[in-house]
C-alpha cells in the first residue's frame, strides 16, 4: 500500500511540475534557514559544555550597592581571599580555582618579542575545572611551582619553532622575571567563555615583588580574580546561596561603613552556573563579550516564521488545485477507497515532497555555512547537527512538517462527495477560500514584521555610528602604557611631537570605549562639614594631555595644568556629576570642596558630557584626577588625518628607542567603537537576509496561488475583454482581492512590529524613536512586491486572445 502511495505521489509531482517546484523550492529554502539557525542555536547553547563537570561548576560574582538594594556595580570577578574562605566555610565545595587576566603582557625568547593579549595566572588545579587535553607536561603539577608557564601549541611554535619547548625559559616585565615552560595544552574551543593561550602559575603572585601572599589573603578591594567552585553532582546550590550573606558578615569587614550597616547590605556574592555564562551573563567586567539569550529567541522565532510561511505555501497551493484532483478522488472512493486511505495518500505525498526539500536543504546548509560564519562572526559547523540529540529531531522534521503541511489539504480533499465530483458540480467551499485568505494574511504579516524589524535595526545602527560622542574618536591611536616610560615620558612626548602629523598625547587609566568600573568614597561640603555622597561617582586618572587629545569641551573652568602645583589634589568632573551632586550649573560647581578617595581638593573644571562607554549605557557621573603614584594604563595619541603612516612610523621608531624591550602595538579608537556594536551589526546583516528570504517565499506562494486562480478565471477574463474591458482594468480586477489581503496583513503586523522593536531598543540607553514612516514604507513595499508578483500573471492573462479562451471553454 505504501508503495502505491509513493508511486501516486511521484506521478502527481510529475503531472504538476510548476506547483511541485514552488512547493519543493519554498520548503527547501525554509528548511535551509531552519538548519542554519539551528546550527547557530546549538553552537550558542553548547558554550562551556565541553568541560567534564560543567553542570557542577559555578562562578562567583560580586555586587556592590550604593544604597539600600540600589545596585551600582556587578562584577564577574571577585577579590582573591574569597576563594579559599568560601572553600573553608562550605565543606561541600569540592574544589576552588582562580584565574587572573594579566592584560597585555610582553614575552621574550631570545630575539623574539611579542605582546600577548591572552595571558592569565591560574591556580594549579585549573585543569580539574577546564577539560583541555594537556599534550606535554603534568596537568596536575604543571602550574604548582611559581614562575612556571603552560601554553598552547600555537604560542609555543611562535616562540620556539619546531624545537621542544619544555623547560625553556621566557622573559617577562622587561626581562626581570624568568618563567619556565612546564606544559603544552590544546587551545580552548571556540565555544568557551574565555580563551587563555598562556597560563602562568598563580603561586607566582605570592612573591612580594609581584603581589604578595598577604595581599592574596587580605585584599578585598582588588576584584580582578575570576573564581570558580566545583560542587558535588546534582548539588542543591540554593543551600549555599542562602548562607552567603552570613558568610560576608563573618569574614569581610569593609572600612568606612556606618556601624549600623552590615557587610551583606553593602556588597553581595552570587553564584553563576558555568554553562549559563555565555548566554545569560552581561556583567560589568566579563572576560570576553558574551552572547545573548534574547538573540537566540529572536532567531528561533525567525526560523519558525520562515518555515511557517513555506508550510502555508504548501497548504494554499494544495487546496487551490484540489479541483484538478477531484475526479481522481471520486473514482478512488467509488472503487472502495476509504477516507483514511485517501488522507494517507495525500500525507505521503506531503512527506515525500518535504523529504526531497530536506535533502536539498542539507546540501545548501553545508554550502552556505562559510558565508553565514563570515556575516555573523560565528564558527558554525555542520558537525554540530550530527549529534544524536540534534540529528534525531532533524530527521523527524520532514515527517512533522509533512504532516503539518499536508493534514489540512488531505482532510479537505478527502471530504469530496463522489457523486458531485463525477457529475462535475463540485465547487470549492467558501470556508476553504476563507482559510486560504487567512494563511496569505499570516504570511504577509510575518514578512511585514521582518521588514519593520530590519529597518529599525538599520536605523539604530546608523544612529550608533553617527551620533556625536562629545569627543573626537577619529585618528586616535591607543596602546598599552608601561610604567617604564614614567621617568622619560616628557622627553618621549617631545620627540613624538616633532612630527607635525602628531597633534597631542595623553595618558589615562582607561580610554573611551571601555567600561567605567572604578570608584572610591566621595564627600562634599554640606552644612559646614564633609558629608559622603549617596550615589556612585566613577573616576579615571588622566594627565594634562588627555582632555586635549580627545578634543573634549569644557563647560566651565579649566583643564589640569603643570603650572598649578595644587592640581594634583584637584578634580575635573562631567556635567552628569554636577547634576548628581545638586550643584545646578557647571559654573556653580567651580571651587566646590570635594574629597575623593580620602584626598580633599577643589573642582577646577567641568567637562561637557560625553559618551565614554557604549550607547547601551547612560552617561554616568565621572571624575578626572591626576594620579598620585603615576599610574596610567593607556596611552592615546591624536594624529592628523594626513600623513597617517608617517605619524605611525615616527611613534613606532620613538617607542622602540625608549622601550626596546616592549613591543609596539596599537589600535585605532574608532575600531574599538565599531567592535562595541559588532554583534548588533551582525544581527542586522542576518535580519536583512532572513527578511528577504521570508518575503521571497511568501511571494513565491502568492505567485503560484495567483497563477492557479487566474487559470480558473480564463473564461471570465475572455468575457470581460469581449465586453470592452481594458488590460489595466482586468489587471486591477484580478489583483485587488490579493492586495486586500496584504493590506489587512499590514494592519495586523504594525502593532506587533512596534511592540517587538520597542522592546529591542530598550537595551540601548540612547536610541532612535520608531518613526511612522518606517511602517508606511514597510506597508507600501509589501503592497508593491505583492502587486508586482501578481501582475506578472495578471498581465499575461489580460493580454491573451479572448477568442482562444472562450473557444477552449
Amino acid at each position: 500500500m505504501i508503495k502505491n502511495y509513493l508511486r501516486s505521489a511521484i506521478r502527481n509531482v510529475k503531472r504538476h511540475p510548476f506547483i511541485s517546484f514552488i512547493n519543493i523550492f519554498g520548503l527547501t529554502v525554509g528548511l535551509t534557514c531552519c538548519l542554519l539557525i539551528l546550527a547557530y542555536i546549538v553552537n550558542e547553547r553548547s558554550y562551556d559544555k565541553f568541560n567534564k563537570n560543567a553542570n557542577d561548576i559555578y562562578r562567583v560574582t560580586r555586587i556592590f550597592y550604593s544604597g539600600p538594594n540600589v545596585e551600582s556595580l556587578h562584577l564577574s570577578s571577585i577579590a582573591p581571599p574569597f576563594g579559599p574562605l568560601l572553600q573553608s566555610a562550605f565543606p561541600d565545595i569540592k574544589k576552588m580555582t582562580r584565574v587572573l587576566p594579566n592584560g597585555v603582557t610582553p614575552f621574550r625568547y631570545k630575539d623574539k618579542l611579542f605582546n600577548e593579549n591572552n595571558a592569565f595566572l591560574a591556580d594549579e588545579n585549573f585543569f580539574d575545572f577546564f577539560s583541555l587535553p594537556v599534550l606535554k607536561g603534568d596537568r596536575h603539577k604543571g602550574l604548582s611551582e611559581p614562575y612556571t608557564v603552560m601554553m598552547t601549541e600555537a604560542i609555543a611554535k611562535k616562540y620556539f619553532g619546531d624545537s621542544d619547548p619544555m623547560n625553556k625559559t621566557v622573559l617577562l616585565d622587561n626581562n626581570k622575571h624568568e618563567f619556565r615552560v612546564t606544559g603544552i595544552f590544546s587551545p580552548f574551543p571556540a565555544n568557551s567563555h574565555m580563551h587563555p593561550e598562556i597560563l602562568m602559575s598563580f603561586n607566582t603572585l605570592k612573591d612580594p615583588a609581584i603581589y604578595g601572599e598577604k595581599q592574596l589573603q587580605t585584599n578585598f578591594g582588588n576584584n580582578s580574580f575570576y573564581t570558580y567552585l566545583l560542587f558535588p553532582k546534582n548539588y542543591y546550590i540554593e543551600r549555599v546561596k542562602a548562607q552567603l550573606p552570613d558568610f560576608l558578615d563573618k569574614y569581610v569587614h569593609l572600612s568606612g561603613m556606618p556601624g549600623n550597616i552590615k557587610t551583606h547590605q553593602a556588597t553581595k556574592l552570587t553564584l553563576q552556573k558555568l554553562t549559563d555564562i555565555h548566554l545569560h551573563s552581561h556583567l560589568d567586567d566579563e572576560v570576553e563579550e558574551n552572547g545573548d539569550i534574547k538573540r537566540v529567541y529572536i532567531f528561533s522565532a525567525i526560523a519558525l516564521f520562515i518555515l511557517l510561511i513555506a508550510c502555508i505555501n504548501y497548504m494554499n497551493l494544495s487546496t487551490a488545485r484540489s479541483a484538478l484532483r477531484a475526479k481522481e478522488i471520486g473514482i478512488r472512493k467509488v472503487v472502495g477507497a476509504e477516507r483514511k486511505e485517501i488522507i494517507s495518500q495525500f500525507l505521503s505525498e506531503s512527506v515525500l515532497i518535504t523529504w526531497v526539500a530536506m535533502i536539498l536543504a542539507m546540501i545548501l546548509t553545508s554550502l552556505l555555512l562559510p558565508l553565514i560564519n563570515k556575516l555573523s562572526g560565528q564558527d558554525l559547523s555542520v558537525n554540530s547537527l550530527l549529534h544524536w540529540q540534534i540529528l534525531l529531531p532533524v530527521l523527524a522534521l520532514p515527517f512533522i512538517i509533512g504532516l503539518i503541511s499536508g493534514i489540512y489539504p488531505a482532510i479537505f480533499m478527502s471530504s469530496f462527495i463522489p457523486v458531485k465530483v463525477l457529475k462535475g458540480v463540485l465547487k470549492v467551499g467558501s470556508g476553504n477560500i476563507s482559510f486560504r485568505k487567512v494563511l496569505v494574511v499570516l504570511q504577509f504579516s510575518i514578512s511585514i514584521i521582518l521588514i519593520v524589524a530590519t529597518t529599525v535595526v538599520y536605523q539604530q545602527l546608523q544612529y550608533l555610528q553617527n551620533k556625536d560622542l562629545g569627543f573626537s574618536k577619529d585618528h586616535v591611536l591607543t596602546m598599552q602604557y608601561t610604567r617604564l616610560l614614567n621617568t622619560q615620558y616628557d622627553a618621549f612626548k617631545a620627540d613624538v611631537l616633532k612630527n607635525g602629523a602628531v597633534k597631542e598625547l595623553g595618558r589615562s587609566s582607561r580610554i573611551p570605549s571601555g567600561r567605567l568600573l572604578d570608584d572610591q568614597d566621595a564627600k562634599v561640603l554640606e552644612g559646614g562639614s564633609m558629608q559622603p555622597i549617596k550615589v556612585d561617582l566613577k573616576f579615571i586618572t588622566a594627565d594634562y594631555g588627555f582632555i586635549p587629545t580627545y578634543g573634549m569641551q569644557m563647560a566651565a573652568g579649566r583643564n589640569f595644568s603643570k603650572a598649578v602645583s595644587t592640581d594634583t589634589n584637584n578634580y575635573i568632573i562631567n556635567e552628569a556629576a554636577v547634576r548628581m551632586l545638586g550643584w545646578k550649573t557647571p559654573q556653580n560647581a567651580l571651587d566646590k570642596d570635594l574629597a575623593y578617595g580620602g584626598i580633599k581638593g577643589k573642582v577646577i573644571g567641568v567637562v561637557k558630557d560625553f559618551h565614554f562607554e557604549s550607547l547601551h549605557q547612560a552617561i554616568i557621573p565621572l571624575l578626572f584626577q591626576l594620579p598620585s603614584q603615576g599610574y596610567y594604563g593607556r596611552l592615546s595619541i591624536k594624529i592628523s588625518g594626513r600623513n597617517v603612516q608617517s605619524a605611525i612610523n615616527t611613534i613606532q621608531s620613538t617607542w622602540q628607542r625608549y622601550l626596546p624591550e616592549t613591543p609596539f602595538d596599537f589600535t585605532f579608537l574608532d575600531t574599538k567603537f565599531e567592535q562595541l556594536y559588532r554583534s548588533e551589526q551582525q544581527q542586522g546583516n542576518l535580519f536583512t537576509i532572513f527578511s528577504f528570504i521570508a518575503i521571497f517565499i511568501a511571494c513565491l506562494g502568492l505567485f503560484g496561488l495567483s497563477a492557479f486562480t487566474i487559470t480558473q478565471r480564463v473564461k471570465e477574463i475572455g468575457v470581460r475583454k469581449v465586453l470592452g474591458a481594458s488590460v489595466p482594468q482586468i489587471v486591477i480586477e484580478l489583483s485587488k482581492d490579493f492586495l486586500k489581503l496584504v493590506l489587512i496583513a499590514t494592519i495586523i503586523a504594525f502593532p506587533i512590529a512596534w511592540y517587538s522593536m520597542s522592546k529591542w531598543l530598550h537595551d540601548f540607553a540612547f536610541r532612535i524613536n520608531i518613526s511612522w514612516w518606517i511602517f508606511v514604507i514597510a506597508g507600501v513595499l509589501a503592497l508593491l512586491i505583492a502587486f508586482a508578483t501578481i501582475s506578472f500573471q495578471s498581465i499575461k492573462a489580460a493580454l491573451a486572445n479572448p477568442v482562444k479562451s472562450l473557444r477552449s471553454e
